[in-house]
C-alpha cells in the first residue's frame, strides 16, 4: 500500500494537491508560492508573508485574528520562507481539526479554508498599501531575524561559506534577505510586490487530511480565483571547481567554526540522487557516521562534526565546531574520511545501517502532516514525479558500488574557518 496517494489537479493558475489520509486527526492546508531567487526581490519576499499573516480585511488586528484560530477548536496558522535551490519559497500552513472527531457540526475544513484564503488574498490594506503599522512591526522583527544570524555563530558561519563558495550564484542570497533592503522597503512597495507574486509566481496548494475529494475540490474553486501563468523554470547553477577555496575570518569566538563546502554534482530527482543520500548518510550525516566517529568520538577534535546535502542545488556542507589550534589536524582528518568513501573504504553493515536510518528519517518526517508536504514538494521544486514508495524502493536497492560512483563526483571547492582573534602558535 502507497505511503501517501496524491491527488494532482490542475486548476487556473495553480495545482491542487489532494492527499487522503486517516493517519492525522487534523487537516492541513498549505500554500506554497515558488519563484526564482534574486537580489532585487528576496527581502520583499522575506517580509512578505509575516505581514499577511498578522491581519486581515476581516480581521483587522493580530489579536483578533488569533481569538478567531481559537475559536476554530485551536486552529494554527503559520508562515515560512525558505530556499530550495535556486528558488525561494514561501508557505503559508493551516492546521485544524477534522470536524468528522468533533460532535459540534461546524464545517471546519471549509472554516480553515476561508481563512486561510482571507489571510492571502484579503489582506487590511490602506489604498494600493498595506497597512503602515503593520508593515512597521514585521520590519521591526524580520531585523531581529537577518540580526540574530549574526549572533548565532553556528548559523552565520553556515551563511558565509555558502556566500564564498556560491559567489555570483543566486543560491548566494540568504532566504532572510538583508538589513539594507529591509530600510527601503515600504507599505506601498511591499503591496505592489505582493500583487506581482500572486499574477507571476508558481502556486500549489495541498490539502491533507480525511478529507472528501469533492469537496476539497469544490471549496478550492469557491475560494480560490488566479489567472494563468508561466512560472519561470531555472536550472541550478552547477559550477566544475577549478581551484579550492580558503577563506578565514576572524572574530572574538572560543570556538572555531570550520565549515567545508563540496559540489556533488547531482540534484534531486537525478539517478545519483538515492547514492548520494545513503554517501551523506556514511561520511557524516548520522550518529554512526565517519566524520561523528572519527573527527568527533576518536580524535576529540570537535565539539561537533556532521554534513548534510542541499537536495536542489547539489552541495555537500560539512559543519564542525572545533578549538581554533585545531585547523589544520581537524581537515586532514576530513580529507582523509573523504578519501575513505571515494575509496570504498566502509562496509556492507555500515551501508545498510545508514539504509535503515534513510528510511526511518523519510517515514518520521511524513508523520506528520507539514513533513509530509516538504517530501512531496520536492517534485514541484526539481519537475519530476517520484513517489514516496519508489523513493524508499530505489534507496533500498542501491548498492556499495552506487556509493562509491557518486564520491567520485564530489568535488571541495571552499574551506571556511570563523577562528578567534588571539594570535595563532
Amino acid at each position: 500500500m502507497a505511503i501517501a496517494s496524491e491527488i494532482l489537479k490542475a486548476r487556473p493558475g495553480y495545482k491542487l494537491h489532494i492527499v487522503k489520509t486517516e493517519k492525522y486527526k487534523t487537516n492541513t492546508l498549505v500554500f506554497k508560492m515558488k519563484a526564482p531567487l534574486c537580489a532585487d526581490t528576496v527581502t520583499l519576499r522575506s517580509l512578505l508573508p509575516y505581514v499577511l499573516q498578522s491581519t486581515t480585511e476581516r480581521h483587522p488586528t493580530s489579536t483578533e485574528l488569533r481569538s478567531y484560530l481559537d475559536e476554530l477548536y485551536g486552529a494554527s496558522l503559520y508562515v515560512d520562507v525558505s530556499k530550495k535551490g535556486e528558488y525561494h519559497i514561501i508557505s503559508f500552513t493551516m492546521e485544524i481539526a477534522n470536524e468528522k472527531f468533533l460532535s459540534d457540526p461546524t464545517p471546519l475544513l471549509a472554516k480553515g479554508f476561508e481563512l486561510l484564503t482571507d489571510v492571502i488574498f484579503h489582506p487590511k490594506t490602506e489604498g494600493d498599501a498595506f497597512d503602515s503599522n503593520t508593515v512597521q512591526k514585521e520590519k521591526r522583527s524580520l531585523k531581529q531575524r537577518i540580526q540574530s544570524i549574526y549572533d548565532d555563530k553556528m548559523r552565520y558561519s553556515a551563511k558565509r561559506l555558502v556566500e564564498e563558495m556560491c559567489k555570483d550564484e543566486p543560491y548566494a542570497l540568504e532566504q532572510t534577505g538583508n538589513q539594507e533592503d529591509l530600510e527601503k522597503i515600504t507599505p506601498g512597495s511591499l503591496y505592489e510586490y505582493y500583487i506581482k507574486a500572486l499574477a507571476e509566481d508558481e502556486i500549489d496548494l495541498y490539502i491533507i487530511g480525511d478529507v472528501d475529494e469533492a469537496e476539497a475540490e469544490s471549496l478550492a474553486d469557491k475560494y480560490i480565483s488566479l489567472h494563468e501563468r508561466q512560472p519561470e523554470k531555472i536550472k541550478p547553477v552547477q559550477k566544475k571547481v577549478e581551484n579550492e577555496n580558503e577563506v578565514i575570518e576572524k572574530q572574538d569566538v572560543k570556538q572555531g567554526k570550520l565549515n567545508i563546502g563540496y559540489r556533488t554534482n547531482v540534484v534531486y530527482g537525478e539517478e545519483d540522487y538515492y547514492a548520494l543520500q545513503l554517501f551523506n548518510g556514511i561520511f557524516g550525516g548520522f550518529s554512526h557516521s565517519k566524520l561523528f566517529i572519527n573527527v568527533r568520538e576518536k580524535a576529540s577534535l570537535a565539539y561537533y562534526a556532521a554534513s548534510r546535502i542541499e537536495s536542489h542545488k547539489g552541495l555537500l556542507m560539512v559543519m564542525s565546531g572545533i578549538e581554533n589550534k585545531n585547523y589544520g589536524q581537524a581537515i586532514d582528518i576530513i580529507r582523509e574520511q573523504m578519501e575513505e568513501m571515494k575509496k570504498g573504504k566502509f562496509t556492507e553493515e555500515e551501508l545498510s545501517q545508514t539504509k535503515a536510518v534513510v528510511k526511518n528519517q523519510i517515514l518520521e518526517t511524513v508523520d506528520v502532516a507539514r513533513g509530509l508536504v516538504e517530501v512531496l514538494y520536492h517534485n514541484v521544486v526539481s519537475g519530476t514525479s517520484i513517489p514516496l514508495d519508489e523513493w524508499l524502493e530505489r534507496t533500498e536497492k542501491t548498492t556499495k558500488e552506487q556509493v562509491v560512483n557518486v564520491a567520485q563526483k564530489i568535488e571541495c571547492d571552499t574551506i571556511y574557518f570563523l577562528t578567534g582573534t588571539e594570535v595563532q602558535e
